[in-house]
């Protein structure tokens, strides 16, 4: 492990003195050193090493490690480099056979030590660098989460939206530089929360209690959200049927959809609901509904939902190669079809669904050359005639599904 050039050292705040024997070896052996200014400044004097800290943007470091390769190189890390911390970075970059990684305990691991919480059973996030709206999609009743500040200014931000969402009475733990001589621990309630003096390195516990359980609405992460859980301008794809056509795209953890005439947004969003690793490409031409796609992915908590403004199959030349692709309308536009088909790679799905006849033309076309399931969904719901009720029909919706074979054009 010793003879890679490059080594991952995580430490606490308890500095050296919490660092493995193999950890302070790869620290001694280094030549470059490369870490945060207030790790750096834990190290003992030594004239014969190079210390540098980070430069940012993040890039700019990465590019200055990737031109040492051969040195001896150790990067100073906070706690855990594989838990939303730098060591996930640099392997993208550097394959790990080239790599030694020694972690310290992560600040979650830390913060169960002293709450009693079982990091099974709970929930874990970061907002460092991160929209403070992606907390909205792990919130619900009795959820227990573990979230990494990005500043000592987080736990107001969070205690503020905790009491927007109707969890104000939500109990926050603030625990600050876990680890070392200067932990402290900072609770209190998020509507009533006053704490400022805080440290900027900061890990925020929640427990989550709702303040009127009976009148609070919390969107499951189950496929099908209430129509109204969306702004739109009519360019919904309806409660019932979106959740058939997303238990038909079937998304799976890290998986990317094209969701391609995305109206408001609401396939791709949910597509991202299911898993915090997956990612939507919203393509929508209308600058009103790309609007309400960024609207409806704050408040549902997916603000790293990518809109992709403009006229498709354009505006889909250059986009990442997606795993699954929905057409939820334009299925008459000319190339649009060739277009999806030829970015899937062989196992990638593409679902449609048609409202009119000339969409379902296409694709009664598209079936018959490249095979696949064609489905029709009708839904009816009941709604007053007079003093009675009635059965009122949603428009039929035909759907077609396709898996891309490995020998398919």
């Amino acid at each position: 492990m010793i003879d890679k050039w490059l080594s991952i050292v995580g430490i606490g705040e308890d500095g050296l003195d919490g660092v493995s024997t193999l950890g302070r070896e790869l620290i001694v052996q280094a030549k470059i050193i490369i870490g945060g200014q207030r790790h750096l400044e834990m190290l003992p004097p030594d004239d014969g090493q190079v210390r540098q800290p980070w430069t940012f943007p993040i890039a700019e470091s990465v590019e200055q490690i990737l031109s040492l390769r051969g040195q001896r190189v150790c990067i100073l890390a906070t706690g855990d480099p594989m838990c939303y911390g730098v060591g996930v970075t640099l392997t993208k970059h550097i394959p790990i056979t080239e790599i030694t990684i020694i972690p310290a305990p992560s600040a979650f691991s830390l913060a169960c030590s002293r709450l009693g919480w079982s990091l099974t059973a709970i929930e874990t996030l970061s907002l460092c660098g991160r929209d403070l709206a992606t907390l909205r999609a792990f919130l619900y009743p009795r959820a227990r989460l573990l979230v990494l500040s990005a500043d000592k200014k987080t736990p107001s931000l969070v205690a503020q939206l905790l009491t927007e969402q109707g969890l104000g009475a939500s109990e926050i733990t603030v625990l600050e530089r876990l680890g070392g001589i200067h932990e402290r621990l900072v609770t209190g309630k998020a509507s009533s929360w006053h704490h400022q003096d805080l440290a900027d390195l900061n890990t925020i516990a929640i427990s989550c209690i709702t303040d009127t359980p009976l009148e609070t609405y919390f969107s499951p992460r189950v496929f099908g959200l209430p129509d109204s859980a969306y702004h739109h301008d009519g360019q919904l794809t309806k409660r019932e049927i979106r959740a058939i056509t997303l238990s038909t795209l079937a998304p799976l953890p890290g998986q990317l959809l094209w969701d391609v005439g995305a109206g408001c947004g609401s396939i791709g969003i949910e597509w991202m609901r299911s898993s915090p690793r997956c990612l939507t490409f919203a393509i929508e031409q209308d600058t009103k509904r790309c609007q309400y796609i960024t609207d409806n992915a704050l408040a549902l908590g997916t603000p790293g939902l990518k809109i992709i403004q403009g006229k498709a199959p354009e505006v889909l030349q250059d986009l990442p190669q997606p795993d699954a692709i929905f057409l939820g309308g334009g299925l008459t536009t000319p190339l649009l079809f060739e277009t999806c088909w030829q970015a899937l790679p062989p196992g990638g799905k593409l679902v449609a669904n048609a409202v009119t006849v000339e969409g379902e033309q296409k694709l009664f076309a598209w079936h018959r050359q490249w095979g696949g399931e064609l489905i029709r969904l009708a839904c009816q719901r009941a709604e007053p005639v007079g003093k009675f009720l009635g059965w009122k029909a949603r428009a039929n919706i035909t759907q077609w599904v396709s898996i891309k074979g490995f020998h398919q054009g």
